[in-house]
C-alpha cells in the first residue's frame, strides 16, 4: 500500500506491503534515492513474510520538498524514522541501510536500543576518507555533465531535483565534518549487525568496512568481489539472499505456515 502520511509537518510517501503481523522490517535508502532504490529487496522481504515500510525521505522522490539538510548528523532524518517507526513499525523493527540511510539506521540504533532487532548496513561510512570525497566530487562531475544520470534523477524527484542533489552535496563537501567520526559511539550497538560492502565500492575502501565490522559487537562481515556502491540494485539475487539468511537468524519469521497460508 502507498499512501502519503504527515510526519512531523511534512509529507511524506510511504509504502507498507507483506503481512500484517510480520515482523517488520524498515528500508532506508541511500542519499540520493527513493523508496524506488528497494524494488528489488521490498517483493521478496514481503514474500517472505515481513512487514516492510520503505518510505520516501523528506526531500527526496514523492515526499515533500526539503530546505534544511543536516549531513553528518541526520537529526530531522532520524526524527521522522522515530514517528514512523511508532505510527507503522510497531515495538521492535529490523533497520536495513543503504549508504545514508546506513548512517541513519545506525544513529538509531546507538539512541534507541529496545527498538531495533537487527541491522543491515550496506555501503554506509562512519568516518571522512579520501576516497569518499573523491567520489563524491564524481558524482558531482557525473550531475553536471552527464546527461542520462541527469534525467534519471529528474525522473525519480521531479522539481526537487536541484534542491536535492546540492543539499546532498553540500552536505558531504564540507570541510567542517572532516573529523566526523562514527567509531567512538557504534560500539554502543547491541543488536546483531550485518556490514556490507562492494570490494569496488566507488566511495569507501574494503577497509572502511572491517573497521565499521571491528567497531560494532559481533557484527557479522560481507565484501562483495567485483560489487560497487549500488551492490542491493546490481546484485539483487545475491544481496537479497544475504539479507534474508543474516534476517532468518536474527529477526524471524514466525509461524512462517500459518502467514503463507491465507
Amino acid at each position: 500500500m502507498k499512501r502519503l502520511v504527515d510526519i512531523n509537518g511534512h509529507l511524506i510517501s510511504l509504502e507498507t506491503d507483506g503481512p500484517k503481523d510480520g515482523p517488520a522490517v524498515v528500508l532506508l535508502h541511500h542519499g540520493l534515492g527513493a523508496v524506488r532504490s528497494w524494488k528489488e529487496q521490498i517483493p521478496v522481504l514481503a514474500a517472505a513474510g515481513y512487514r516492510v515500510v520503505a518510505y520516501d525521505r523528506w526531500g527526496h522522490g514523492k515526499s515533500a520538498p526539503r530546505e534544511v539538510w543536516s549531513m553528518p548528523y541526520f537529526e530531522e532524518d532520524l526524527a521522522d524514522l522515530q514517528a514512523i517507526l511508532d505510527n507503522f513499525g510497531g515495538d521492535q523493527a529490523a533497520l536495513i541501510g543503504h549508504s545514508d540511510g546506513g548512517k541513519i539506521a545506525i544513529y538509531y540504533a546507538v539512541n534507541n536500543p529496545p527498538r531495533v532487532t537487527s541491522l543491515v548496513i550496506v555501503s554506509a561510512h562512519i568516518y571522512i576518507e579520501p576516497k569518499m570525497s573523491q567520489g563524491i566530487q564524481t558524482v558531482k562531475s557525473d550531475f553536471k555533465h552527464d546527461s542520462k544520470f541527469q534525467e534519471k534523477m529528474r525522473r525519480v524527484h521531479g522539481d526537487k531535483t536541484d534542491a536535492l542533489f546540492w543539499g546532498w552535496f553540500n552536505g558531504w563537501n564540507n570541510s567542517e565534518i572532516h573529523d566526523w567520526d562514527m567509531r567512538p559511539v557504534i560500539n554502543q550497538i547491541t543488536c546483531p549487525c550485518l556490514v556490507v560492502q562492494g570490494m569496488e565500492d566507488e566511495h569507501a575502501t574494503p577497509q572502511h568496512a572491517r573497521d565499521m565490522a571491528a567497531a560494532i559487537p559481533d557484527a557479522d562481515l560481507w565484501l562483495a568481489p567485483g560489487a560497487g556502491h549500488m551492490l542491493p540494485q546490481d546484485f539483487p539475487e545475491e544481496f537479497n539472499q544475504r539479507m534474508l539468511n543474516f534476517l532468518g537468524k536474527t529477526h524471524p519469521v514466525e509461524r512462517m505456515e500459518a502467514q503463507t497460508s491465507h
